[in-house]
This record gives structure tokens, C-alpha cells and sequence, in this order.
């Protein structure tokens, strides 16, 4: 059932959205060559526990760190550890926080250094993607036009749209109704009302849609072995269109 939030609402999640943007930018600036993925985890939750909010993500259907940080074939999920970055790794960290019982969830692909023309391109394509969903994330649209508006230009660029894993509501919970898939067909769906807020995510593969989850169960990766990109807003529909919360 899809859940339209009153003003107050709106507010505490812009307020949890706000930290989990700040930490996502926080990440991101940590990565670097040499700098291990559980050493940005900690930098992470550092930062969302000082303010007096809680890493979403941490303990999540037994999830065991704070953010899921992936590096290059890993689209989504990984799990922070040892590993050392890179120069020309691409990190996804997908991030969350909850302040005062609501949350917020976004994610980005940050470059480690000097990455390959194609790693760069493969990001700027899957960031163009998400901002071209949130504009078609209009109200009285469908969630059909927003799936429609990645996978239309995702798919001009060469590239594939991850289908096992989608977006979603946020709110009270991390994850609520609405699905909001990155594929779909323009005006089919649950249509877009002022009070709803989602969670718009294209994960998107150099080559190829399909993905495995490894035996850790959580860590994804590209079946093909190519680079994936991930990149994720939370917003709000209103009467005079959608609201972007996670601004850092």
C-alpha cells in the first residue's frame, strides 16, 4: 500500500534524507587509491551516528556494515572490507539514515583517481538517466514514465538496465510501496500523487542486464563481468512536481 505523507512528514524526511546525502558526499570524498571500503564505512557511520541518527542500512536484514560500497563489476550490496581501492576503481556507495524514526536513501559512483573513458562514461550515463526520471516524476504521471525514461536512454547509450533490483518507497520504512523499476512503459503503473516519496535508482551494466548475488548472499555482480554504475535520489512528489530530499 502506498503511503502519502502530511507536511510534518515530509519534513522528518527531508531532515533524514539531508544527513544521508551529507554522509553519501562524505564517502565520497574518502575514496581514493589506498583507502580500504570498510575504511569508508566507518568514516560513514562516524558521521550519521554524530548526528544522532542511525545507518539504516546497518543490521538491515542482516546486513553488517553501515553502507554498501561496490567496486567496479559489483553493482549493488557489497560488502565493506580490506580491500584496498584502486587507481581507476569505480566505487558505489549506496547510503542511508534515519533521524527522529523516517529515513533517507541515495547513492553514487565515485572515480578513484584517473578512471578509463569507458568507466567515465558508463557513470555519466547512468547519472543523466536518474535526472531524466525525476523529471518525468511528475504528478499524475505513472511509475511506467519514469522506468520508461531510464531504460529509453540507458539502452540509446549501449548500455543495460539491471531488472532484478528496483527502486522503492521511502519513509517510516526503508523500503515501502511503490517498486519503482528502472524499465517499464510510459503511462502504465501506479500514478504519481503529491505526499508519496520514492526512491529512484538506475543500476546500470557496461554490458549485459543480467547479475548474480554471490554466496555471501548480498554482494551483486555483473553476470558479464563489465562495470556498473549506481546512482539514487530520494524525492518527493508534489502539486508543483518532484522535490529532490537527498541534497547534501
Amino acid at each position: 500500500m502506498v503511503v502519502l505523507k502530511t507536511t510534518q512528514e515530509l519534513q522528518k524526511i527531508g531532515e533524514a534524507c539531508r544527513l544521508s546525502a551529507q554522509a553519501l558526499k562524505i564517502g565520497g570524498e574518502a575514496v581514493e587509491p589506498g583507502i580500504t571500503t570498510r575504511e569508508i564505512d566507518h568514516i560513514i557511520k562516524k558521521f550519521i551516528t554524530s548526528q544522532g541518527a542511525t545507518p539504516s542500512f546497518l543490521g538491515y536484514g542482516g546486513f553488517p556494515a553501515s553502507a554498501c560500497i561496490s567496486v567496479n563489476d559489483v553493482v549493488i550490496h557489497g560488502i565493506p572490507s580490506s580491500y584496498k581501492i584502486q587507481e581507476g576503481d569505480i566505487v558505489s556507495i549506496d547510503v542511508g539514515a534515519c533521524y527522529n524514526g523516517y529515513h533517507g536513501d541515495n547513492a553514487a559512483t565515485f572515480a578513484a583517481g584517473k578512471v578509463s573513458d569507458e568507466a567515465l562514461r558508463l557513470m555519466q550515463a547512468t547519472e543523466k538517466s536518474l535526472y531524466l526520471a525525476i523529471e518525468a516524476a511528475q504528478p499524475g504521471a505513472r511509475i511506467g514514465d519514469i522506468g520508461s525514461a531510464v531504460q529509453t536512454y540507458i539502452e540509446a547509450q549501449g548500455y543495460a538496465v539491471v531488472r532484478k533490483f528496483v527502486g522503492h518507497g521511502v519513509g517510516a520504512k526503508l523500503h515501502e510501496d511503490p517498486e519503482v523499476p528502472n524499465y517499464g512503459t510510459a503511462g502504465h503503473g501506479v500514478r504519481l500523487l503529491p505526499g508519496m516519496t520514492i526512491a529512484i535508482e538506475p543500476m546500470v551494466n557496461a554490458v549485459g542486464s543480467d547479475v548474480k548475488v554471490l554466496a555471501d548472499g548480498w554482494t551483486t555482480v555483473t553476470r558479464s563481468g563489465s562495470l556498473a554504475a549506481h546512482f539514487e535520489h530520494t524525492i518527493a512528489i508534489t502539486e508543483n512536481g518532484p522535490v529532490i530530499l537527498t541534497k547534501a
